[in-house]
């Protein structure tokens, strides 16, 4: 605030300066009467002048401090600071976005700190796993032979797993994804994936169907992103639909677009969890996954240029289904 007050008084210290100069001058030029009718002038105007400055300071003096304030604030890690907007348009525009910055900052923060928790929550299983039994192993308890020693490859995996997905997801958030794209038959796509899992869900007496027909489209997209994509449908898919069950693979043409779903008649998602199956680590109390499977397929859904939605029923299935855009005519080509 005292800098500007300084600035303002300098400004207003160099226009005094100049009026009397200019006052003076005329004045001198027009002799002594003359100079009395141009000083009185020139004070009025002097008046009017000080007047406008000081209201102009008034309305700027107090905003520009709110922003030095909160800019401190937000400097000392506090990204919950706000400013009103008041003052000239100019100064209110500045208020407008300082606000928003802080907001996305602390949106950035708070995402960074449940990540953080969140990460290290998923690790902590696993390596207490392979700790627990590694250190048994060095004490004799167990023998170091193959069925001891399984388990903690198979959570070697998992961690890897868990850091490839966390890879994957930051990237996509960041924008720093790379698609490799390709003109790609769509249905042909569906049906590999389809057939990936087939084994899988013979052996839990699912039945899986696909319906695309085979003109459906020759889309412009990543085949092994959207591969991961319906592949992490389906498994999930598959995951919670019990013996009996049906998971049905589908796509259809749009406006401009290709609709893909993958419907199951499984025993639905919760209320208070639907909403939330997009973020990262939302999951089930009892199921097996990470919780990355479906953030991550938002991620790449979007990087597509597409959207992706679910719903769901308790006790009657879910349904998952995105969207890739198709430039041109999607009844084939």
């Amino acid at each position: 605030m005292r800098r500007v007050g300084c600035f303002f008084g300098l400004v207003l210290l160099m226009a005094v300066s100049a009026l009397l100069l200019l006052a003076w001058a005329v004045g001198t030029l027009l002799g002594a009467n003359a100079g009395s009718a141009t000083a009185i002038g020139v004070g009025l105007l002097l008046l009017i002048g000080l007047a406008l400055v000081a209201r102009f300071v008034r309305r700027t003096a107090a905003p520009v401090g709110d922003l030095i304030e909160a800019a401190g604030r937000v400097e000392g890690g506090d990204f919950g600071a706000r400013v009103p907007e008041r003052g000239p348009r100019e100064v209110r525009a500045l208020a407008r976005a300082f606000n928003a910055m802080s907001a996305r900052l602390e949106t950035t923060e708070g995402e960074r700190q449940r990540l953080l928790a969140d990460v290290s929550h998923e690790l902590r299983t696993p390596l207490s796993v392979m700790r627990g039994n590694l250190e048994a192993l060095l004490d004799g308890v167990y023998p170091a032979d193959r069925a001891h020693l399984a388990p903690l490859l198979e959570e070697a995996h998992l961690m890897e797993r868990l850091i490839e997905d966390l890879r994957t997801l930051s990237l996509a958030e960041a924008g720093a994804l790379r698609l490799h794209r390709e003109p790609t038959n769509l249905a042909a796509l569906l049906r590999d994936v389809v057939a990936g899992v087939r084994a899988q869900a013979d052996a839990q007496g699912v039945v899986v169907d696909v319906s695309a027909a085979n003109d459906l489209a020759v889309v412009d997209l990543d085949p092994a992103r959207i591969r991961a994509v319906v592949t992490n449908l389906l498994i999930n898919a598959l995951r919670h639909t019990p013996h009996g069950g049906r998971v049905n693979v589908s796509a259809k043409p749009g406006e401009g677009l290709v609709w893909v779903e993958v419907a199951d008649t499984g025993r639905g998602i919760e209320p208070d969890v639907l909403p939330r199956i997009f973020e990262r680590f939302t999951r089930a109390a009892d199921s097996p996954g990470s919780g990355l499977g479906l953030p991550i397929a938002r991620k790449l859904v979007e990087a597509h240029g597409g959207e992706i939605s679910a719903t769901s029923e308790v006790g009657d299935g879910t349904q998952i289904r995105f969207t890739l855009p198709v430039d041109g005519d999607i009844s084939g080509r």
